[in-house]
């Protein structure tokens, strides 16, 4: 049961949180100008905080009912997660920031952060993914990290296309072919679904001894998850008309 939980949490961030990482990785190609890029961050600023939940309840469940995988996983791949966490908060900031100040150069700043940030997590990913299921040193370790790295970036246009409209649409359309805009995010969703269970597969998913009573806590609490990421997905369900609070 302990092993569900946690795939879960893992899969449905890669799934949720790909999406919007992979806009940001491609607001550079989707915005061409302040306001276009102003538009393109509306199609995620709805649902990228609630996407980072996922990221923070499978670190709790890995940390509370897997606590020698957590310990294996951080001493080995110390300076990926460092750089993880550093590309996390320098693309949050630059959601947030962007917009504090109405000048160019300040939200071309906080733009190029958002960019960064969101290639920083893209690959520190896919290093710590590729590393689990190749285990690949050295220089041919970036090969795989960039493989799934794209990934991200197709994930992220194919949802911008579900998102917004007009150009900006037709831009984010251009690996679905126009109108196959969700067939394209499926098949993206499951190409990340199958490199988590993969990844999955290859880790020592031992649960220690809390597991037993913390499991359930957590079983209790992912329908009250669920139907809240339910209620923003449904609130946010239609395309993108114009600038959000970001």
């Amino acid at each position: 049961m302990e092993i569900f939980v946690l795939a879960f949490f893992v899969l449905g961030y890669l799934v949720l949180a790909g999406a919007d990482i992979g806009v940001g990785m491609a607001l550079p190609y989707l915005g061409r100008s302040a306001s276009e890029r102003r538009e393109v961050i509306a199609a995620i600023a709805p649902f990228f905080l609630g996407n980072e939940v996922w990221l923070v309840a499978a670190a709790g469940v890995l940390a509370g009912l897997f606590p020698e995988l957590e310990g294996e996983l951080l001493s080995g791949n110390y300076t990926m997660v460092v750089a993880l966490l550093l590309a996390w908060v320098t693309r949050d900031a630059g959601l947030w920031l962007r917009g504090r100040v109405p000048g160019a150069r300040w939200q071309a700043f906080w733009d190029g952060a958002t960019v960064a940030g969101s290639w920083g997590l893209a690959l520190s990913w896919g290093g710590l993914l590729s590393h689990v299921l190749l285990d690949i040193q050295g220089p041919l370790a970036a090969l795989p990290a960039l493989v799934v790295a794209a990934l991200f970036a197709a994930h992220g246009m194919t949802f911008a296309a579900l998102r917004l409209r007009g150009v900006l649409r037709e831009r984010a359309a251009v690996l679905s072919g126009g109108a196959g805009e969700a067939r394209t995010y499926a098949l993206t969703s499951a190409a990340f679904l199958t490199v988590g269970v993969l990844a999955g597969l290859r880790l020592p998913l031992e649960p220690g001894t809390s597991g037993p009573l913390l499991a359930p806590v957590v079983l209790a609490l992912i329908p009250l998850l669920v139907a809240a990421q339910g209620w923003v997905w449904w609130t946010f369900r239609h395309r993108v008309t114009g600038p959000s609070y970001l």
